[in-house]
């Protein structure tokens, strides 16, 4: 695939995954503000066909995108850059050392766990903060509210371990199931595209 072509592809799902961004969804028993958008199989659909580098720039455009219009000061959308690229990074690498939709799946899921291990540091102390100190709200009006999805999220490491960390495992598993049923039709649907073109300009 020729350089100008990959920008094109990095541009185009770029263009898709800011989208899709601004279509999410809650999940039964967890904080009602987080929210699981579809974003993140678009990208890593995209780092699976072009690789990482374009991957991680599809991300930060859609990030960048999505900043300007920002109710959390940027932090939502740097959290998501990092969740994003932690997944991406590590599914793809893992794929790379063994080519097989087994490694792909196992390349899933230690990203998945991985991203939901970072969310929490980045909920602790990247979203909590903000809402406390930058939208005045207070810790014990946070958890009042993930109370009424789950009376067990009762505290800060009940909001960790029983929202945040399994959020992100059910996420990153919706996004795995996405990636896997779409990743090869694509994959060979845009490499015959592109066996066209190179064939037609040959003639």
């Amino acid at each position: 695939m020729t350089k100008t072509m990959k920008i094109t592809y990095t541009a185009i799902f770029a263009a898709i995954a800011t989208i899709v961004m601004y279509f999410e969804f809650p999940l039964p028993f967890m904080p009602p503000f987080l929210k699981i958008d579809l974003s993140g199989a678009v990208i890593l659909i995209g780092t699976f066909i072009f690789g990482i580098g374009p991957g991680i720039t599809m991300a930060l455009i859609k990030d960048l995108i999505h900043v300007t219009q920002t109710q959390t000061a940027g932090s939502g959308e740097l959290q998501d850059f990092l969740l994003t690229v932690t997944l991406i990074v590590i599914a793809v690498s893992f794929y790379h050392h063994h080519r097989s939709k087994r490694g792909a799946l196992i390349g899933c899921a230690v990203g998945s766990v991985a991203m939901s291990l970072v969310a929490m540091l980045t909920n602790k102390f990247l979203i909590l903060p903000f809402y406390v100190n930058g939208m005045g709200w207070n810790l014990d009006m946070i958890f009042d509210l993930c109370m009424k999805a789950n009376p067990a999220i009762n505290g800060m490491n009940a909001y960790l371990f029983l929202g945040v960390f399994p959020f992100n495992l059910i996420k990153g598993a919706i996004l795995t199931i996405i990636t896997m049923l779409v990743y090869k039709r694509l994959s060979v649907f845009i490499r015959e595209k592109q066996f066209g073109m190179q064939h037609a300009k040959g003639k």
